[in-house]
């Protein structure tokens, strides 16, 4: 192998692995994004309960009974399907450290 191709390799090996580091540390408020679209994260109560700050293991049981079925709802269904295990407690968790805002609009 050339070393400029090894140079290349190695490069981007890096790249990858820095990468993937910075987007673990956000990954829950990525994965979360999507969860904003309906619920709200400042805390308030507009017909779709919120979810910001409600408890680690109460998150991931309700997303583990929508994707189940066992709880009924289409679109949380679809939503959490899409999810691994891991990717539901990375939810939960940087969901539940969320702080509620106190105040109504």
């Amino acid at each position: 192998m050339r070393p400029v191709t090894r140079s290349a390799i190695a490069a981007g090996f890096v790249l990858l692995v820095s990468q993937s580091g910075a987007a673990g540390a956000d990954q829950g408020a990525q994965l979360t994004a999507a969860c904003a679209s309906c619920h709200r994260l400042d805390g308030r109560d507009m017909a779709i309960p919120p979810i910001a700050g409600v408890d680690q293991d109460k998150l991931v049981s309700a997303m583990q009974a929508f994707k189940s079925g066992e709880r009924p709802s289409q679109i949380m269904y679809i939503m959490v399907r899409s999810l691994t295990d891991e990717e539901v407690a990375t939810v939960a968790r940087y969901l539940s450290t969320l702080g509620k805002e106190t105040t109504q609009p």
